[in-house]
This record gives C-alpha cells, structure tokens and sequence, in this order.
C-alpha cells in the first residue's frame, strides 16, 4: 500500500528559507487488499498474517521498497489554495502541484528481538532532524507534544534513552535526572550553562532547526467549525475515481459495521454520504437495508 505523510511540514534551507511539503510513499510492490469477509477469517484463524509475511519476505531477500516523492509549494502558494493545505482532512492535488521523486526507502532488516526494538521504539513528530520543521497545521501541532507525552506515560521520562529511540551520535545538553536515566546522567560535569568546564553550549545555529519567520494573517479568537460543502469537494472527486466494483465494496464495508450502530446514528451519518455525493448515499443506504438495518 502507499503511504502519506498527512501533515504538511517544512523543507528549511540553512538560511532559514523554507517550502511547505506533503511526503508521499508509493510501493513498489503494487496495491493488494484482503477482502473484508477474508480479512474476518484471517483475524480469528491467523491474526499475524500480515506481520509474519513482512518478515517472512525480508528474511528471503525480497526486501519491500517504497519511492519517496515531495510535492512542493510556497507560503504564498498556502495562502492562495481554494482548500487550507494545514487541515489534514485535505489532500493537495497532484495536477496542482505535480510529484518530485526524492529517494527510495527500503525495508532491509528484521528486528533481532521484538520487544527492544519494536515496542519500545518511540515515534513523535517532535522528533525532527535539522531541515524539518512543523507547518501551522493544527492537529500536528497539538501532535508535537502529545506524542511525547504518551511515550513519557508509556515507557518512562528518560525514553529516548532507550538504544532504539536515542541518536546515533550522542546528544550533548544539561538534562539531567528522571526514572531510567541510563546514560550516565552527566556525570559529575555541572548542569547548567555557561560553565568552565567545558561543557556543552547553545550554538545559535536556528536555521538548523527552524525556519526564518513568517507572516499570518487573520483574527485571534475563539471559533465554531462550520461545515461547509467544501469539505465534500474531495470526497466525492475519490468516490468517483472508484469503479462500480470498487463503490459497491466501500458501500457494503461501511454498512457492514454502520449497521450495528442506533439507527438514529446511521440517518446522520447517511446524511453525510449523500452530501458528498447521491449515489454514495444511495449505495450505503441500500447496502444498510440488506444487512438488515430498519433505517
């Protein structure tokens, strides 16, 4: 399957210049899916189906690979688009600002031991190396910290110091403390800057990290979400790039579960389909009826 990065983010420049960007993933192994009535199967007879044949296929050489591409565009570009680039309930069209390949990534090598190297690993978009930096999007935004809170939660305060989620080269500030500190914690130099002993010092170098700043514009207030049809554009644009195959699939999916719901829940959510687009409500409400719903 392709894989998407969702979020917009920056590409800085050492001098602080940046472009906005959406990653994109795309397999070199060809789209497959398992139908939902297989995938039912699956999940009681096999439910490490899917994981053992990753491993399975990197142990045989047969190493999966996707190609990495960028679209790009500038703050002005953001500015004008018809739809907000930061709202990750967005896509950014491909005829509007076309793919760039940017590198291959490559599956090469298991895991020596599960635990260690798989759920202890800590993934967090505040994580970035220089070059990369967050856009305005507000749920990346809210991501930046909640992530990292819920590794702290999860496998303590000094997590990163965990050998899957620490630098290959070694990070040099004053933090110090905390359950699990496992990198010596500083020894016995001072933890705190400047000192005389030489110890680590802020280099100054934000365009490292952080873009050059950037204009906004608009008020600062509380706001209600209006949903407006624009948030049905692109919905309806995907459904009718599906086939009658693929439409008649997605119709009966949704029913299959929407059915189990009050049918008061099932009546909004038809609302919603047929918003986007008539025969996608069509499709799904008859779907319902058939897996017995009395809507």
């Amino acid at each position: 399957m392709h894989g998407y990065s969702s979020h917009t983010l920056k590409l800085v420049q050492a001098d602080g210049s940046f472009h906005y960007v959406k990653w994109h993933f795309r397999t070199e192994q060809g789209v497959k899916n398992i139908m939902p009535d297989e995938a039912a199967r699956l999940a009681g007879v096999d439910p490490n189906y899917a994981t053992r044949d990753l491993f399975s296929a990197i142990e045989r050489g047969e190493h999966p690979a996707w190609r990495v591409y960028v679209q790009v565009f500038t703050q002005e570009e953001a500015l004008k688009y018809r739809f907000n680039p930061f709202d990750v309930t967005k896509v950014v069209s491909q005829k509007d600002f076309p793919l760039h390949e940017v590198g291959r990534m490559v599956l090469n090598r298991n895991p020596e031991n599960y635990f260690a190297e798989v759920e202890q690993s800590a993934f967090c978009p505040s994580h970035m190396v220089p070059g990369i930096a967050p856009s305005p999007d507000r749920m990346l935004q809210g991501r930046l910290f909640s992530y990292a809170d819920t590794h702290r939660h999860r496998l303590g305060t000094n997590y990163h110091q965990i050998p899957i989620n620490r630098p290959i080269h070694g990070v040099n500030n004053h933090q110090r403390d905390g359950a699990m500190a496992i990198n010596g914690n500083g020894g016995a130099a001072p933890n705190y800057e400047p000192n005389s002993y030489g110890g680590p010092a802020q280099n100054n170098l934000a365009a490292q990290t952080y873009a050059s700043n950037f204009a906004v514009q608009g008020e600062v207030a509380r706001h209600t979400y209006e949903l407006t049809d624009d948030d049905f554009v692109q919905v309806a644009a995907l459904y009718n790039l599906f086939d009658n195959e693929q439409k008649h699939r997605l119709a009966t999916t949704i029913a299959s579960t929407l059915s189990q719901t009050p049918v008061f829940i099932q009546k909004r959510q038809l609302g919603h389909f047929y918003r986007a687009d008539k025969d996608y409500g069509r499709r799904v409400e008859a779907a319902l009826k058939a897996a017995g719903s009395k809507i």
